[in-house]
């Protein structure tokens, strides 16, 4: 092993979820039909090889449990104000001894964290 290639994000509604993460910056990567009703949506940050699926068909993972996905950035006061800019409700940044944080969460409530080194 050796790269985390994609990480499944379960949501209900994956048109909403699709565009919630267009919206905060990710791009999409591909979008087919998979067989059963079901789709493949893949979205990635730009230039980087870990990407995420909006996932609807894992009964053990219901929408807006994944918690504590952390989305690096060089300037977490810029991204906070340009989240908040487009709607989304992002918690005071929390400097701490290891860095910076500020959490929010898309539209099923699974977590994401912004960190700033």
């Amino acid at each position: 092993m050796n790269l985390i290639e994609v990480i499944s994000v379960p949501v209900s509604d994956q048109n909403a979820a699709k565009e919630f993460y267009l919206k905060i910056g990710f791009q999409l990567i591909a979008e087919a039909p998979m067989g059963d009703g079901n789709t493949w949506v893949q979205l990635g940050l730009p230039g980087q090889a870990t990407s995420i699926s909006l996932v609807n068909w894992f009964p053990k993972s219901p929408a807006g449990t994944l918690q504590g996905l952390v989305l690096k950035t060089d300037d977490i006061k810029k991204e906070v104000d340009g989240l908040k800019s487009k709607g989304v409700d992002v918690q005071p940044i929390d400097d701490t001894p290891w860095g910076k944080f500020a959490s929010f969460n898309d539209p099923d409530g699974n977590g994401l964290i912004l960190r700033q080194e």
